[in-house]
């Protein structure tokens, strides 16, 4: 007894045909009678939209009904040494990880699969980069980017670029991509511009035993990263620790006297102990410097007793010379007075002058000329 089964294929569909769950042919869009004797016929049919060939025994039917699907599908195996770029009217669609499988239908829109060696060399070429990151498009498949590492550079600032554990290369600004697979990838930025760190709260005794709080702020970029990364494993409390040691060192040789006298002896110091060992690890120290100098209140107040004693001394010194100024001054116009008649009485008439200054009304008895020889008078017996 004969079976007739009628199916029918949409445009843009493809169906596979089983009779007796073994793969008997497949049929394009159209309508299609199949002959059995017996009534066991399944299929199964593909979107032709969706590219790939998908079935959990893709690669066995493959295999096993070659000639039946050949004409239909393209396969291909990579090795685990192989990535496969699949463009689809040459834009880049998917991509394939070192291993996979990939079979996709003929003959329904361009497919193109560009199959690359990653083993010696682990960056992405900037044509497959452009593609597959700068232009992503609605089409690309989701998870396309799971194998690259896509890094950017800014200016000032530069990549590191570490492979298995290894320092491999320096990485100016711009942008880059990395094969993630069968490698341990990893990318550090370090900035190349120049930072600040701040030194704070920090309690020193200087040589004479006086305890002092000081705030010091640095200046400071980085000159080679890659001693950077493969020589510290914390920068930022590395650097903290050795200016800090710096600064302890440079006041705690130093008495107090010394410090308040001149603070860039501190700045010397410390640019002395801790440049070059930073430099060891490619950091330049710029400037460093003391903000704030805070003695205890007891120190405080003697130093201000004795600041004042000796403004109070010099303002004594000051007074004293003076006075002997003055002196002096007056002992030269008496010694020029007592030879000239005529200025001793230009005197006595300025005395005269500042006298009547202060007075409101004066009664005179024996004319002007009394007032005038007798009231006021600095030579005796005139």
């Amino acid at each position: 007894m004969l079976f007739y089964t009628k199916i029918r294929v949409p445009d843009g569909r493809i169906t596979l045909v089983f009779k007796n769950k073994r793969l008997a042919r497949v049929i394009e869009s159209g309508d299609h009678r199949i002959i059995t004797l017996t009534n066991d016929i399944d299929t199964i049919t593909y979107d032709l939209r969706e590219v790939f060939f998908q079935h959990k025994d893709a690669q066995l039917l493959l295999k096993q009904y070659n000639e039946i699907l050949s004409p239909h599908v393209v396969s291909l195996q990579l090795n685990d040494h192989q990535v496969g770029l699949i463009y689809q009217e040459n834009r880049l669609f998917s991509i394939a990880s070192p291993g996979s499988h990939i079979a996709y239908w003929k003959n329904y829109e361009p497919i193109r699969v560009e199959v690359i060696d990653i083993t010696q060399n682990a960056a992405v070429e900037d044509a497959v980069l452009d593609r597959a990151v700068r232009g992503l498009s609605s089409q690309q498949q989701p998870g396309m980017l799971e194998g690259i590492l896509y890094c950017e550079v800014p200016d000032e600032q530069q990549g590191l670029l570490m492979v298995n554990g290894k320092f491999e290369r320096a990485l100016d600004p711009g942008s880059y991509g990395f094969w993630k697979y069968n490698r341990d990838i990893r990318f550090f930025l370090v900035d190349m511009r120049v930072q600040s760190i701040e030194i704070s709260g920090q309690e020193i005794l200087t040589k004479d035993r006086v305890s002092l709080r000081l705030n010091m702020t640095g200046l400071y970029r980085f000159t080679d990263p890659k001693k950077l990364q493969m020589g510290l494993a914390d920068t930022n409390g590395f650097l903290y620790r050795e200016l800090q040691l710096s600064l302890r060192e440079a006041v705690g040789t130093k008495t107090l006297d010394e410090l308040l006298e001149d603070k860039n002896a501190i700045r010397s110091a410390i640019e002395a102990s801790a440049k070059v060992r930073l430099q060891e690890y490619g950091i330049e120290l710029i400037n460093v410097g003391v903000k704030d100098l805070i003695l205890p209140g007891e120190m405080k107040q003697i130093l201000n007793q004795v600041v004042e004693a000796q403004k109070s001394a010099e303002a004594n010194s000051i007074k004293r010379r003076e006075e002997t100024q003055a002196i002096r001054s007056l002992h030269d116009t008496a010694k020029v007075m007592e030879n000239n008649p005529i200025l001793l009485r230009l005197k006595e008439l300025e005395a005269l002058e500042r006298v009547t200054e202060r007075i409101d009304s004066i009664s005179v008895y024996g004319g002007l000329e009394g007032v005038l020889t007798e009231l006021v008078r600095l030579a005796p017996g005139r």
